[in-house]
């Protein structure tokens, strides 16, 4: 075990072996609501001036130089990853049109590759539900592979998927590239049959890619120059891309627009929205020539998902929405309905709202609903027969049945006829599995889960050798916080120990439980790892996220202040030794506790940290910067969101105190934070910090904001992050 003396001499400063670059002051005024900021260093946002570039390279170089004594450690902690994880590896299969769909990875190589083999049977029996057992390493009788990742990514500095699609008889695929990290990707279409590439080619598409029914046409999206989502095309096959059509275009700069196929495949849904509200749009395969089809209006204010179904004959539409249910609720609705104002259109309910529980989403197979539910902070599936849906006789929902107390159970995909559906069930320790489920029945009314496989981890891992726990700490306002608290279980709490708070707490999205082979370099290393469910995220339904957005952001702060403290006052840890970690909107957390609280950590890693918020905003031409209202709120418009904005955006609020050690991690083709928001952030901190730990811009120039492509580089990436907070809060040494 590290003692407290040691570890005082591991995380002593080194000598920096180089002078941190300076940027030049080129001072840039900015006014908004009578008020006047000079911002020094916004030249660097000109990322094709060669002296932008440079100073990058320089950062990169100094970074590397003050790190250059944690090689070793990041080098035990990538071959750590690497040596629990079974290389050579393969998904479980999928049934989709008479076809077995996988993925297989190959020791060595560091990208997937797309196969499919035939399957058995026409899909009537239960039996050809069944996957086919498929070895990894083991050849299997008529595979044939689609896309080998490392065939495309030979050569390129970047690759990335971004979407796939099949036609239904199986002849075609299309799929989109990213090489340059910037997740705009260039489509392509090949023939299954000869392997060749068709000659149609799309470039600069965004998210999303479906085929239409009889897959003569291609349904596509693009982006605007702001990186927003805004135009569903369509491409004729054989026809040039200068002759697709604009099926949909959204010209609200703060709405977002995807699209997917309803679940039977008989409508595509064009959704469009922002966190507050939205609206569905319907495109019928039988009736193209009727158009798009409007559910309800955005200017109902309603945040709804639609799912569309054909039961008994009549169209149906199941609405997952929050009228006058703030957690959401669903109902089923006769789709007629949508022609009628909506004070007079009639919707039955089918699952009422609870203040305890947060509805996420519905779906449905060809007999039952299938909904994704969180209840007491965890994720969860629930089915239902449709037979009865919405009436006073309809049948209870059933839950698959866990024994883990904290636990992430998700949908997998499933198709519409098929008698089970996919799932992904994991927890903090306990490797990802995939289950199917039979849909409960007369003759099994509880259903049935089947074991279809579980992520092997290697180097003799075993889940008892860890403990994962519910604790909760205290807010300023009294409000208590869930905090997940990992660690070994033979870790002994005698207040000298190494910790770790991990934070997100945006945009509604949870930190469930989830297993991760990186993290337990840190665990063996007797780090304490707490994960603080802070609001702003999803973790206690719609209130815990509306309580950390707009004007309450601070209470996500606050929050990973208070669970910090609590970690400090555990008896598990050394409160000289906690170090704290977040990415993106994480990352702004990072930057606003350590204007906070920089006594309270030795070290802190923001990962594409969006520490320079308000500017961001304010510029609407920037890359998300409208669809980011609704989440801060409108700075441009709203003096009250700008002054609360600026008393808590990192960049402006650097102050003159001892920073502790920072590395500000980001990417040069970041599309969603730009690298240059901790460029002009370190300088900062570096200018006004009255301390001498160093502080340091890790920058990855082939990436994007995921970091460099390929699995080896993400495991570089994250054996970097935790080597820069186990050599500053001293756990370099396995237990």
């Amino acid at each position: 075990m590290t003692t407290p003396d040691t570890a005082a001499t591991l995380s002593a400063p080194a000598a920096v072996p180089a002078s941190p670059p300076v940027a030049k002051k080129v001072p840039v005024e900015r006014t908004h609501h009578g008020d006047t900021l000079a911002d020094n260093y916004e030249w660097l946002r000109e990322k094709e001036n060669p002296e932008v570039v440079a100073h990058l390279n320089a950062e990169q170089a100094y970074t590397d130089a003050v790190t250059a004594g944690q090689e070793s450690l990041r080098t035990d902690i990538f071959n750590e990853i690497k040596n629990r994880t079974q290389e050579t590896d393969l998904s479980v299969p999928s049934r989709k049109d008479g076809w077995w769909y996988y993925s297989r990875m190959v020791e060595g190589s560091a990208y997937s590759i797309q196969c499919r083999v035939k399957a058995d049977g026409d899909g009537s029996a239960v039996a050809d539900w069944t996957p086919p057992v498929v070895e990894p390493g083991v050849d299997v009788p008529g595979e044939q592979v689609i896309l080998d990742g490392n065939a495309e990514a030979e050569g390129k500095p970047f690759f990335s998927l971004g979407g796939a699609a099949v036609t239904r008889d199986g002849n075609l695929y299309a799929y989109a590239v990213d090489n340059a990290g910037d997740e705009l990707f260039t489509v392509r279409i090949k023939d299954l049959r000869t392997g060749e590439l068709l000659e149609d080619t799309i470039e600069n598409v965004f998210y999303g890619l479906t085929f239409s029914p009889d897959g003569s046409t291609l349904y596509y999206m693009l982006a605007d120059d702001s990186w927003r989502p805004y135009q569903v095309k369509t491409h004729i096959l054989g026809t040039t891309v200068d002759q697709d059509e604009v099926l949909y275009q959204e010209d609200d700069v703060a709405m977002w627009t995807g699209f997917g196929l309803s679940s039977d495949r008989r409508h595509l849904v064009i959704s469009i929205g922002c966190s507050e509200f939205s609206e569905a749009r319907l495109l019928a395969f039988d009736a193209p020539e009727k158009g798009l089809q409007t559910l309800i209006p955005r200017s109902e204010q309603i945040l709804y998902d639609a799912e569309p179904f054909l039961w008994e004959g009549a169209e149906k539409v199941l609405l997952t929405h929050d009228r006058d249910a703030v957690n959401s609720m669903i109902s089923l609705v006769d789709a007629a309905e949508f022609a009628k104002p909506l004070g007079d259109q009639v919707w039955a309910t089918v699952i009422a709202h609870d203040d305890a529980v947060r509805i996420n989403g519905a779906t449905v197979t060809a007999t039952h609903m299938v909904v994704s539910l969180r209840k007491d902070t965890i994720e969860r599936i629930q089915v239902t027969a449709l037979e009865g849906l919405g009436a006073a006789e309809q049948a209870a929902g059933v839950e698959p049945a866990f024994d883990e107390e904290l636990y992430t159970t998700q949908m997998g995909g499933t198709e519409f006829e098929s008698p089970e559906i996919r799932l992904v069930y994991t927890s903090d320790f306990t490797p990802p599995r995939v289950y199917d489920f039979a849909l409960p029945t007369a003759a099994l009314p509880r259903g049935e889960l089947f074991l279809r496989k579980e992520t092997p981890v290697l180097g003799g891992y075993r889940p008892s050798d860890y403990v994962a726990s519910r604790e909760w700490a205290t807010a300023d306002d009294g409000t208590k916080v869930p905090l997940s608290v990992l660690r070994r279980s033979d870790l002994v709490p005698d207040g000298s120990n190494a910790g770790v708070v991990y934070g997100y707490g945006s945009y509604e999205v949870s930190m469930d439980p989830g297993f991760g082979v990186p993290r337990l370099s840190l665990l063996d290393r007797g780090v304490v790892f707490v994960i603080a469910h802070v609001r702003g995220g999803g973790e206690m339904g719609r209130h815990w996220y509306e309580d950390g957005k707009k004007l309450h952001k601070k209470n996500t702060f606050s929050d990973f202040v208070a669970a910090t403290d609590w970690l400090a006052q555990s008896g598990w840890v050394d409160p000289a030794r906690i170090g704290a970690m977040g990415g993106s909107a994480g990352g702004l957390l990072m930057g606003a506790v350590a204007n906070l609280a920089p006594e309270k950590y030795a070290a802190i890693v923001a990962q594409v940290p969006f520490v320079d918020a308000l500017t961001t905003i304010l510029d609407p031409d920037l890359p998300l910067s409208a669809l980011e209202w609704e989440e801060w709120g409108n700075p441009i418009t709203d003096p009250e969101v700008y002054k609360y904005m600026k008393e808590y955006t990192p960049y402006e609020n650097v102050r003159a105190v001892a920073y502790p050690k920072i590395a500000a991690v980001t990417s040069f083709n970041d599309t969603r934070v730009l690298y240059v928001e901790p460029a002009k952030w370190v300088q900062e901190l570096r200018e006004v910090s009255t301390g001498s730990e160093p502080i340091v811009l890790k920058i990855e120039m082939d990436g994007g904001h995921g970091g460099a492509s390929g699995r080896y580089e993400g495991w570089k990436t994250r054996a970097w992050d935790y080597a820069f907070l186990a050599d500053a809060i001293g756990a370099t040494t396995l237990r």
